[in-house]
């Protein structure tokens, strides 16, 4: 009989790239038993180079317990996506890591591929997150995550929360020449200024010191998506664009100050800025927004839960955002100032609690 198994396995490094490692586990499919082990360091490397490394070395120990078939489970939406021919690879160093893990998997009868939440995927990422430690020379504590190399401790203790949280990076775009103006810009498709290119930049830098980065999910619009970008590149991560994270619909103040939009719609401007269910002229109310982004949000969790994401959006959809997690009202969305190219952290448990762990910070661009 063919002997079934399934390959769970996972990398990452301390810096991206940094001091790098991977493990791999190989279960018997109907028991569950763990049949083998593996894990190693990898000096520096870029994360996706240790999930794809994780991923070669569970097949080659499958293969060498003589495994027919396999289930081959990863927390890399990326490697999972790349694998299954949907993505292309589009980065050299990454091409012949992938053609080396397809070589392996046409030894096998057959072989499938799915993405887990890192939750699901624990043991493979504490044997990853252990070798990663001995290329850094450290012993990280449990449960710590880093952004720009501050530790944090998760709330669970104080808040009853369980499980492990979608972590959302919201990062606003970079400069543009509206921006400059202080003018409504919502669906303008407008690039960044020089500026707004050095400020994405810097944020890449900043974001490229998190491990084991899920996704980088940005507005359609191009300033988002520049800025976006910027962080996949850095990243080396596949960039996906979302809809629901576009800016608000401003109609007919589009490209208007605010005393040009008072001006010309005073009674109109005048509700708008008290109830969120006004909007403006032929735009988007403040209320349907905020429906919109709540959908976006449930998408997120349900294709990446459990994972760190970088979410590269605008005002109105962050401070959305910011809302949910503190479980405010709409008046909060007036008592929020974000700077651009500011960073804030939002993290939404599984079990219902939430929490902001940053706010509008700019420290990488000073």
């Amino acid at each position: 009989m063919t002997r079934h198994v399934v390959i769970e396995a996972d990398g990452g490094s301390r810096g991206n790239p940094g001091p790098a490692g991977y493990g791999a586990v190989v279960r018997d499919e109907g028991t569950g038993e763990v049949l083998a082990e593996v894990s190693d360091g990898l000096g520096t490397a870029t994360n996706n180079v240790a999930e794809y490394s994780g991923l070669i070395a569970g097949l080659r120990a499958a293969l060498e317990l003589g495994a027919g078939t396999a289930d081959v489970r990863l927390d890399s939406k990326l490697v999972v996506e790349q694998m299954n021919g949907r993505w292309k690879v589009k980065h050299a160093h990454l091409q012949p890591l992938a053609r080396e893990a397809a070589a392996l998997a046409r030894r096998f009868d057959e072989v499938a591929y799915s993405w887990v939440p890192r939750a699901a995927n624990a043991h493979a990422d504490r044997l990853a997150n252990e070798a990663m430690d001995t290329q850094a020379g450290t012993r990280a504590v449990a449960g710590e995550a880093a952004v720009g190399g501050s530790q944090t401790a998760p709330p669970s203790s104080w808040t009853g929360a369980t499980g492990t949280p979608t972590r959302l990076l919201l990062l606003r775009h970079g400069q543009t020449e509206r921006s400059v103006a202080r003018r409504y810009s919502g669906r303008g498709d407008l690039p960044l200024t020089e500026l707004g290119e050095r400020q994405a930049r810097a944020a890449a830098q900043r974001l490229s010191t998190v491990a084991e980065m899920g996704a980088v999910v940005t507005s359609p619009l191009l300033r988002a998506r520049q800025t976006a970008q910027a962080v996949a590149d850095r990243l080396d991560v596949e960039l996906t664009v979302h809809e629901g994270l576009t800016e608000t619909d401003f109609g007919a103040w589009e490209g208007l100050t605010f005393a040009e939009a008072r001006e010309r719609d005073p009674d109109t401007h005048g509700r708008w800025l008290s109830d969120t269910s006004i909007a403006a002229p032929g735009g988007e109310s403040m209320d349907a927004v905020h429906h919109r982004v709540r959908r976006a949000r449930d998408e997120l969790i349900a294709s990446h839960g459990g994972t760190t994401l970088v979410v590269v959006s605008h005002v109105t959809p962050i401070k959305s955002l910011l809302r949910m997690a503190l479980d405010a009202g709409p008046s909060l969305l007036h008592r929020l100032h974000l700077d651009l190219a500011s960073l804030s952290i939002a993290e939404f448990y599984p079990d219902g609690p939430a929490s902001v762990r940053l706010f509008n910070d700019t420290s990488h661009l000073s």
